[in-house]
């Protein structure tokens, strides 16, 4: 095994007197050794537990067990899922795919109805985050009438950013709205915008001409939530025109240490992207990995149905996607990167 080998070296490398003269690049080394470790082992947990699952059928071919059968089916299934998770993290191969992410949603237009599909999108994304076990952390809200207008939220785990990469985009909401009492219909859109948090083996340079930075007073729903103080940090990058902001926290030093990860990631995010226009071949395939473009449907009246634009992937279920199950659009969108590439 390929990857198993490649630790071996890296271990032996370890034990070189001199290893730790340079602590940036044994770490580095360390980190490595740990995520080779996560891809491979689980496959070898896997062909063992086949290999097991090999030994009790010859068993039940001799045997009429009634609870060996159930125990194996049920030993099977869990196995079946857990294949299906390793060859999904196999494809998820770009050097960004397993860090930690930072998702931001932002309201389109639409006041109360619009800061109310942002609050149910971070409630969606939120139980997806719950069912992976991965961790959140909360890290800028800005509340209004119904919901918010904007959420940032940290999410820490084993390929996080490769996972939901693809949710990046515009997400359209059509409904009979609660807040009209003449229960019309009404359509409204929120932006979402997942990043990745680089860690140190990725350097984007951010030069202090390159921006400008401002601190404001945080404004939210009142009370013991916004600091009397400027502490609130909005960054804007003049090259790119992105502006990233973020006044959840009561110290300056901490939302601008967080809006700074923001836009670190972001324009990564933004100058890969725009190497990958560059390569394009025509405008269509332009528009299919335009940052921005709208992403998926969301249809609660006069039917149910959750239509992903770009993979076409799509199901009736839309409360169990509203609930966190995202798994049908994250496949889908990994299998078209997969064959894309």
């Amino acid at each position: 095994m390929p990857l198993k080998n490649e630790v071996k070296e890296l271990e032996i490398s370890t034990g070189h007197p001199d290893f730790w003269k340079d602590k940036v690049s044994a770490e580095r080394i360390l980190a490595r050794i740990k995520t080779l470790r996560e891809r491979y082992e689980p496959w070898e947990q896997l062909f063992a537990t086949v290999e097991t699952l090999q030994e009790d059928l010859e068993v039940l071919k001799e045997l009429n067990d009634e609870e060996l059968l159930v125990d194996t089916s049920s030993i099977f299934r869990a196995t079946e899922e857990r294949y299906k998770k390793l060859l999904i993290q196999e494809r998820l191969t770009e050097e960004t795919d397993p860090m930690d992410a930072i998702i931001t949603i932002h309201a389109g237009a639409g006041g109360t109805e619009a800061c109310d599909w942002v609050r149910m999108l971070y409630r969606m994304y939120s139980r997806y985050v719950e069912a992976q076990g991965f961790k959140q952390e909360l890290l800028d809200m800005q509340e209004d009438e119904g919901g918010y207008r904007d959420v940032s939220f940290q999410v820490s785990g084993a390929y996080v950013y490769g996972l939901l990469k693809a949710e990046t985009g515009i997400h359209r909401m059509v409904r009979i709205s609660p807040f009209d009492a003449a229960a019309r219909r009404h359509t409204s859109f929120a932006s979402v915008y997942v990043t990745p948090v680089l860690d140190d083996t990725i350097t984007v340079d951010i030069k202090p001409d390159d921006i400008r930075i401002d601190t404001y007073r945080a404004s939210g729903a009142g009370g013991q939530k916004v600091n009397k103080t400027s502490s609130a940090v909005r960054i804007t990058h003049f090259d790119s025109g992105i502006v990233v902001a973020c006044q959840n926290e009561r110290s300056q030093f901490r939302n601008k240490d967080i809006a700074f990860s923001i836009l670190k990631g972001r324009l990564y995010q933004y100058y890969k992207e725009k190497r990958d226009k560059e390569r394009e071949a025509t405008a269509e395939e332009k528009r299919d990995i335009g940052f921005g473009s709208q992403t998926r449907n969301y249809v609660f009246q006069p039917y149910t149905m959750v239509k992903d634009i770009r993979t076409k992937a799509e199901t009736s279920q839309i409360y169990a996607v509203m609930d966190g199950k995202l798994d049908i659009f994250i496949e889908a969108a990994l299998e078209a990167h997969w064959i894309k590439s």
